[in-house]
């Protein structure tokens, strides 16, 4: 007799597996970006004080930016809040293109510019590849259970927790001091 539970799983192809692999590759780079930035904006450290004064922004944008990357790194890879994850997607695609634009339009060359546009990639990578349990479209479904949460939230805290131990020294390669 077959178990009911293995006839209603699909079986995956190596395709869906290499999808799948690459999904969370992308995610997990893109939620580990969000969740160290967002930590080095709110502490202000030298580098983003470096950067955000030669791209003419004022220190607050810090805070602003900051405060929303790290729920931004949490949605991404929470389970289900399909509609919350499409604006975190949104987010993270305006944060890296706007980077992007900002180093363009103070003259910066590639060496300042490629990498926010890498990101914006990768963001746009993960959104494309995302499985199907985690896209629009169909009932939502119930919220995320609390083992998912305390997950998530677990592994939120070892990306922050990882990006605290690893802050930068000093201004970014190429930069010099605040003045």
């Amino acid at each position: 007799m077959t178990d009911p539970l293995e006839q209603a799983r699909p079986s995956r192809t190596r395709a869906d597996w290499v999808r799948l692999v690459a999904y969370w590759a992308f995610t997990g780079i893109v939620a580990w970006e969000m969740a160290a930035g967002g930590l080095w904006d709110l502490l202000r450290i030298e580098y983003v004080r470096v950067i955000m004064k030669h791209l003419g922004y004022p220190m607050y944008v810090l805070d602003v930016i900051g405060a929303w990357k790290i729920p931004c790194a949490l949605v991404l890879i929470l389970p289900r809040w399909r509609r919350l994850k499409e604006w975190a997607y949104a987010g993270a695609v305006f944060n890296y293109t706007g980077a992007t634009a900002s180093h363009l339009a103070v003259g910066d060359g590639p060496g300042r510019w490629v990498g926010p546009a890498i990101f914006a990639a990768f963001a746009l990578a993960s959104w494309a590849l995302r499985p199907p349990a985690r896209r629009l479209g169909g009932a939502e479904g119930a919220g995320a259970t609390r083992l998912e949460w305390a997950v998530t939230i677990a592994l939120l805290a070892v990306m922050l927790v990882a990006a605290y131990f690893t802050l930068p020294q000093g201004p970014p390669p190429g930069y010099g001091p605040v003045p």
